[in-house]
């Protein structure tokens, strides 16, 4: 029951448990609330942030500035998390070389999801802790050495890195813990929410 749960459990259990049907571990808990801390907020850039500013500056409440900004994530921008897991998933379970698979994208020229970042060009820091984080809960297993493994073999066949984003990342701590692909675009909308919510505060009550 939901009185149950209220006071016992923080957030992110809460999330993990909704999500999944199962109450988290100790360590579950802490990399869960690692992922949705991650894509809290990324500062006014972000297409979901411009997006959530703009609705709400032109006399919009603040659901509605927030709805804006959810409805801004993309396959650019937050809807990336999705192709991702189900790219990592799928990649492991075939059984092929990373480089067979890599070469199978850049020679139809598909873009690989979870990869490059318009800012970030020789890593991205938030992928870089959330897989110390996920070495030291135990998380990094095969879906993680297949995404770097990734990252590498792109900047072999490309002569150029696109660093592994933190879009990547999730997806493959969340795929090494047990989560569909489909629910990818949920960590992204759940994690990111409260910086949207922020933003459209700020821009109501100071622009």
């Amino acid at each position: 029951r939901l009185l149950d749960l209220v006071g016992n459990l923080s957030f992110a259990q809460a999330v993990y448990l909704i999500l999944k049907g199962e109450l988290p571990t100790e360590r579950e808990s802490r990399m869960m609330e690692a992922m949705l801390v991650s894509v809290i907020d990324h500062g006014i850039a972000p297409p979901s942030a411009i997006a959530a500013r703009a609705v709400a500056s032109g006399g919009n409440s603040l659901n509605v500035g927030v709805a804006a900004g959810i409805l801004a994530f993309g396959s650019a921008h937050g809807g990336a998390l999705e192709d991702a897991m189900k790219f990592m998933q799928e990649g492991v379970a075939s059984g092929k070389g990373v480089e067979d698979i890599v070469s199978e994208y850049l020679s139809a020229r598909k873009p690989i999801p979870g990869y490059g970042h318009r800012y970030y060009k020789d890593f991205d820091p938030r992928t870089k802790r959330l897989m110390d984080i996920a070495k030291a809960l135990e998380f990094y297993g095969k879906h993680c050495e297949f995404a770097q493994a990734v990252e590498e073999e792109i900047a072999k066949q490309k002569g150029k890195k696109l660093v592994l984003n933190v879009d990547g990342a999730i997806a493959a701590v969340a795929s090494e813990m047990g989560f569909d692909w489909r629910l990818g675009k949920g960590f992204f909308i759940i994690g990111r929410v409260p910086g949207l919510v922020a933003h459209v505060y700020e821009e109501l009550t100071t622009e």
